[in-house]
C-alpha cells in the first residue's frame, strides 16, 4: 500500500471508515463455523464485528502502527502482518472481507492482489469489498492539483479509483464470478472544525512528500480556502466520496 499510516489519529478522527464498512459486512453469508480474512484490517474495528458472527477470522495488514492498535484493542484476536499481495494462509478460507483499501494499491497490482486472495480462499469462496470509485473525492483532488500546477508542482494520482465495467472484468480474469456490483455517491461527513485540513493530511500524503512543509501547507490552505463553499455546510466539513462494491464467488483456481 502507498501510503504509511498514523494510527492513533486514524482511529480518534475517522472512525466513519469502519462504521461505513459495517453496511458492507451484510453482503457476506457466513457462520460459526466459516474462517474469514479481514484483508487491510486496519485498526481491527471490523475484524472485531466479523469476529462476533463467524468461528475464525485473522485481520491482516501490512501496517506494523495499525496492528499494534489493533492487537491492543483486541487482543483475543488474530491479526498478522502480512502484504495483500503475498499473504499465504496455512487453510484456505471461506471468505475475504475488504474494506477502503484496493484503492490504495497500485493499478498495475490489482490482478497480481485478486490472484493471491484467490490462492487463499476455497472453491466457491467470497469475495465482498468496498473502496473507492471512480470520481471518489474528485473535488478535492482537482483543488489540490489546480494548487500544485500554480507552483509547478505535478500531483501524482496515487489512488486507483475504477468503474464497475473497469473492474468487474479484473475480477473475472482472476478466477471470480461476480454476483453483486454497485457504484454509488456517499457524502461523508468529516470530523472537526478542520475536517477537510485533516483529511488531506492523513490521507494524501503521497504527493507532498518531496515538497518542504511550508509550501504544503500554503498548498493546503488554498485549496481548502477554495472548497469551503463547496465542501462546507452548516458547520461540517464533507468529502465528496464515490464507493465501489463487489460481491464475487472463486469459480476456478488461477
Amino acid at each position: 500500500m502507498n501510503i504509511k499510516w498514523k494510527s492513533e489519529e486514524y482511529k480518534e478522527n475517522f472512525s466513519f471508515v469502519h462504521e461505513y464498512g459495517e453496511d458492507v459486512l451484510k453482503l457476506l453469508k457466513i457462520d460459526e463455523n466459516s474462517l474469514v480474512i479481514d484483508l487491510g484490517c486496519g485498526n481491527g474495528a471490523l475484524t472485531k464485528k466479523l469476529s462476533e458472527i463467524c468461528g475464525g477470522v485473522i485481520g491482516i495488514d501490512s501496517s506494523e502502527e495499525m496492528l499494534k492498535t489493533a492487537k491492543k484493542s483486541y487482543p483475543n484476536l488474530t491479526f498478522i502482518r502480512e502484504d495483500a499481495l503475498n499473504f499465504n494462509l496455512e487453510k484456505k478460507a471461506d471468505a475475504v472481507f475488504s474494506n477502503a483499501v484496493f484503492h490504495w494499491i497500485d493499478k498495475d497490482k490489482q490482478s497480481s492482489l485478486l490472484k493471491n486472495i484467490n490462492r487463499n480462499l476455497k472453491l466457491n469462496g467470497q469475495l465482498v469489498c468496498e473502496f473507492g470509485g471512480f470520481g471518489c473525492a474528485e473535488t478535492i483532488h482537482s483543488a489540490l492539483e489546480t494548487e500544485f500546477n500554480k507552483k509547478n508542482l505535478s500531483y501524482p494520482r496515487t489512488f486507483y479509483f475504477p468503474t464497475i465495467g473497469e473492474y468487474a472484468p479484473i475480477l473475472e480474469k482472476n478466477g471470480f464470478k461476480v454476483s453483486f456490483a454497485s457504484l454509488f455517491d456517499r457524502k461523508t461527513k468529516l470530523n472537526g472544525k478542520y475536517g477537510l485540513k485533516d483529511w488531506i493530511n492523513m490521507f494524501v500524503t503521497e504527493p507532498f512528500k518531496n515538497i518542504d512543509h511550508i509550501t504544503a501547507n500554503e498548498i493546503i490552505t488554498n485549496a481548502v480556502n477554495k472548497l469551503k463553499p463547496i465542501l462546507f455546510e452548516n458547520g461540517v466539513w464533507y468529502a465528496d466520496y464515490v464507493r465501489i462494491r463487489f460481491k464475487a464467488q472463486k469459480n476456478r483456481t488461477v
